[in-house]
Formats: C-alpha cells, structure tokens, sequence
C-alpha cells in the first residue's frame, strides 16, 4: 500500500544492530527504506547491515558514542552524506543503570541521561536543517513503559524515558510548521539483552511481566517493526506529538 511505501526514503537508527532498534530497521528496509545503521560496535552493525541489504536496500555502517555531541552531529553528517539525505530518525540507544537512588552515584545518573534524553536532543537537533531541506522528516524517540510507571531500581532511567515522552511533545509543536512529525513509542517489557540482564538482576521480573501481560508473553524486537513502518511513512502524516505503547497490554490491564 502506497501510504506505507518508503522506498526513496533514508532511515538512520541509533543503537540499530540489535534489539529494538534492528526490529525497526528491518520492518523500514522491507518497506524500502534505506538503513543507516549506527552503534558503537563496528562488527556488530556491520552484521546488522549485512542481513538488511539482504532485503534490497542500501546500507551504511556508522560508528557513534550517543553521549558525545561530536560524534552524534558527525553521525548526522556521515549519514547524509553515505546515502544522500536523512527522512526518518529513530533515536532508540539506551543504558540503564540498575540501582535504587540511595545507592547511584551522580555519574551515573549522568551517564543514564546523557545516553538515554540528551542524546536524543542532539540528534534531534543536528538533523533538524536536513529534514527541513528534503521538505519533512519523522523523528520517532524511543521511551518505555517507565515513560509511565515507577520502579524503584531504575530512578535515572525512568527520568529520562519520561523526558524522551516531553521532549517528543516539544519537538513535535515546534517543528510541525516544518512538516516533521515527531512521535515516540514506548515499548514493554521486549526480550532483548537489555532485559535479559534485568532478569537475572530483578528478582521475580519474568513472573510479574507475564502475570501482568495481557497477551501473556514477552514482546519480541520484531513487534515494533509495524509501528516503525506507521510512524515512518506517510500514513502518519497527521499523527504528532504522541506515545504509542507497544506492550501487550501491559500500560491498560490493573
């Protein structure tokens, strides 16, 4: 369907080459899109690259470190200038530091919020002049159910999936007059690396999530593939400024 076509359109994705961030990407590719893949491990991406050419498309490896604002304006740059524009950003990579308040240190609430928010605005920012030059963009930030709940092991985690939620309001009010869309998804709890850490260091964390789950099941990296297609393409040319959940029905169920 034309409204879901991205072919000619150009995808760079933070933290692409697993996960979440390589479930979009490949539900993007197989809609056309060309991939730029960034990250900090080279082989990793290039891995992840490789089997999304295998869809058709272009591709390119970038390597970037999200908490430097160096790198991530020359990410920008590097991407327009490897496949020749920018039309959709996902701002998906993402640390978290699992410990109670009492117990973290500044620095690493620091670091928490510079990869997680800061980096997000940076991006957001350094592409902003080439989707204005191509007539539009869609920017989709990556929250978190801790966008919406609290957890007591993760206080810098859910303060920056919570502004990553504002920042996507701002961002979207304010560019709008520029036709760039600006939404955020906020995912489950999904069976990525990430979570498989925070189960062997939460007690009782897979119970409470299938108990909780309405669909009785942890998310998988392909289930955000569809949203990313939506939120990419034209058919959300009127969508802006909001969060979608992709959960399961985790965020509806008492």
């Amino acid at each position: 369907m034309s409204l879901f076509d991205l072919k000619g359109r150009v995808a760079l994705v933070t933290g692409g080459n697993g996960g979440i961030g390589l479930g979009m990407a490949r539900g993007m590719a197989e809609a056309g899109a060309a991939i730029a893949v960034a990250g900090r491990n080279t082989a990793k991406s290039e891995a992840a690259a490789a089997e999304l050419a295998k869809l058709g498309v272009k591709t390119a490896v970038l390597n970037v470190d999200v908490a430097s604002e160096a790198s991530c304006r020359k990410m920008i740059e590097d991407a327009a200038k490897a496949l020749g524009r920018i039309d959709i950003l996902v701002n998906n990579a993402g640390i978290n530091i699992r410990k109670p308040a009492d117990q973290m240190a500044l620095a690493e609430w620091k670091q928490v919020i510079d990869v997680n928010l800061t980096s997000a605005f940076i991006c957001s920012h350094a592409v902003y002049p080439k989707m204005k030059e191509v007539g539009g963009g869609k920017i989709i930030n990556i929250g978190s159910m801790l966008s919406i709940f609290g957890a007591p092991f993760a206080p810098a985690y859910g303060a920056s999936k919570g502004g990553i939620v504002q920042l996507t309001k701002s961002l979207a009010t304010t560019w709008a007059k520029d036709n760039i869309q600006v939404n955020a998804v906020l995912p489950g709890w999904i069976d990525t690396e990430l979570t498989k850490k925070a189960r062997a260091e939460v007690s009782g964390l897979n119970a409470m999530v299938l108990m909780r789950t309405p669909a009785k099941r942890w998310g998988t990296p392909e289930d955000h593939a569809g949203v990313a297609v939506f939120l990419a393409s034209k058919a959300s040319d009127f969508v802006t400024g909001t969060s979608i959940p992709v959960d399961g029905g985790y965020s509806v169920q008492v």
